[in-house]
């Protein structure tokens, strides 16, 4: 999600499936069964162009796949990857399953909470820049307590290590 353009909810939709990104989508069919198997990518492709999914932009999708608008909302709605409302420039994703929580995931996420602005979790900072969310799990017990920022992931994150890591994202 780095380096995407985020829209705001209440901004016209501008089509997604044009120039190169309608020629990556076309370029994904023949390596699939049908068109209705790219749906993940293509969701992916919309989040990368827009930070998040719209109504308009699902309504796309399911055009441009033969699908129903119901069915891709279905999909979208199915998986934590996807953002079904505007997000910061910054998407941090907290683990606070019982192995981390018993590490000290609580603290972690206050301590991200403070330092972003966000006070609350699913709330974006004033300055658009982060979006703060606690997830089941991020699959690094081992390294409690892990966090997610966009695509980089960061292990064994302590209160006291949130504010140099935070720093790496303007």
């Amino acid at each position: 999600m780095t380096g995407s353009t985020h829209a705001h909810a209440d901004a016209p939709h501008h089509p997604v499936f044009v120039g190169k990104v309608r020629e990556q989508l076309d370029a994904l069919f023949p390596k699939y069964p049908t068109k209705q198997a790219c749906l993940l990518p293509a969701l992916w492709m919309v989040q990368e162009a827009r930070g998040w999914i719209s109504p308009a932009a699902i309504a796309e999708v399911a055009e441009v796949l033969g699908l129903t608008p119901a069915y891709v909302r279905g999909v979208a709605t199915f998986y934590t990857m996807y953002h079904l409302h505007p997000v910061g420039r910054h998407f941090i994703q907290v683990c606070g399953t019982s192995p981390c929580h018993l590490c000290g995931s609580d603290e972690v996420l206050k301590a991200i909470l403070g330092a972003t602005g966000c006070g609350e979790l699913g709330a974006t900072s004033a300055d658009g820049r982060f979006t703060v969310v606690e997830v089941e799990c991020l699959g690094a017990c081992g390294f409690a307590t892990p966090v997610l920022i966009d695509d980089d992931f960061h292990d064994s994150v302590t209160p006291e290590r949130v504010a140099g890591i935070l720093a790496r994202y303007p």
